[in-house]
């Protein structure tokens, strides 16, 4: 929750004022419900309150008519889901909400916050944000579609990007790699500027780098007599797992616990920071001249969870030479044997 209202601040999302004389603020809430889902923060204003031709004149979420996303070796394409999108478009209306429950000023519990930008959940924050984003891509010399109102093109010589809007999600592809900032060889994805910032946020950017996230003969518990610690530092790791598939077993091993985080998962945790310390720079390479060859692999270690010898398998897919999905997980029932836990991921696997 910090985190999210750091954002806004660091957007210049509101400003706190005086509420205005017969004008009614509309309403926060915290996530669905007013709960805190998968461990992620959600703050939307209650846009259920807004009347139309008062709050809002219109609403528009960007969608396209038909999407398809084509295979091809000689061709480019990517995928950005934008980190906090509604927040960079504009609001012409004079607009107040309440402050976030839980997070009131102590100086002025009854101020409101002046909206300079749109906030999720308000009727017009995807049509304000389509607004900013289609100027933006117009000064760049791109052409809207003239049926798909969300498709753009950008022609440079002979070659062609096109862009395909989804709401708050973009897709790009293109005839050529230079267009789409691809390199000729493939693409390589990675966090390396999340791994440090993260590193330096929990105070382990002077810790001793290690060569693997956990030693092989590691096994955790429920630890009872532990003393309890904070556990933000897990959902930073498992967010990272979207580039870094080496540290997804650990990763999900310690979050396990994280409902009661004890002494001994916070060293288990430490040491995956301490790795990520000497592996700052890696991620994922796809390279564009790969085979296009589907291989899937699974892996299993039987009853290896010390509280309910459930096991623990995995798998992983590569298209060629490329890695494209990953898993570790506890499976949902005890195995009797070992065979039938490889039979089981090996199943998942292909699945």
């Amino acid at each position: 929750m910090h985190e999210k209202l750091e954002n806004f601040e660091r957007n210049h999302l509101w400003d706190l004022v005086e509420p205005p004389p017969n004008y009614r603020p509309i309403g926060t809430k915290w996530g669905e419900h007013g709960m805190v889902v998968r461990n992620k923060a959600r703050f939307v204003a209650q846009g259920f309150c807004q009347k139309e031709g008062i709050d809002y004149e219109e609403t528009f979420a960007p969608k396209p008519l038909e999407f398809c996303l084509p295979l091809r070796p000689r061709k480019t394409s990517n995928y950005i889901e934008w980190k906090l999108a509604f927040l960079n478009g504009y609001i012409e209306e004079e607009f107040y909400v309440r402050q976030p429950p839980g997070f009131e000023s102590a100086k002025f519990p009854d101020w409101v916050y002046k909206l300079r930008k749109a906030l999720y959940g308000l009727k017009q924050a995807p049509i304000a944000w389509y607004a900013r984003l289609k100027s933006f891509l117009f000064k760049s010399g791109f052409v809207m579609g003239s049926v798909d109102k969300t498709l753009f093109l950008l022609s440079r010589d002979s070659d062609t990007l096109i862009v395909q809007i989804y709401v708050d999600d973009i897709i790009f592809g293109g005839s050529s790699h230079p267009l789409i900032k691809q390199g000729p060889k493939g693409t390589f994805v990675h966090h390396a500027k999340y791994t440090r910032d993260i590193l330096k946020k929990f105070d382990m950017g002077d810790s001793k780098p290690m060569t693997t996230p956990m030693s092989t003969n590691t096994v955790l518990d429920a630890d009872e007599d532990g003393e309890a610690e904070f556990q933000g530092i897990i959902g930073s790791l498992l967010y990272l797992t979207a580039t870094r598939p080496d540290i997804l077993f650990a990763g999900c091993l310690c979050a396990r616990y994280q409902a009661s985080p004890r002494t001994s998962h916070r060293q288990a945790v430490k040491r995956i920071f301490k790795y990520l310390k000497f592996t700052t720079e890696l991620g994922l390479w796809y390279s564009s001249g790969s085979f296009l060859s589907l291989r899937g692999f699974s892996d299993a270690d039987h009853a290896s969870c010390q509280i309910d010898h459930k096991s623990t398998s995995g798998t992983s897919q590569f298209l060629g030479t490329s890695l494209v999905s990953w898993s570790s997980f506890k499976e949902a029932s005890v195995s009797l044997s070992t065979t039938e836990v490889e039979y089981t991921a090996a199943a998942r696997c292909c699945s």
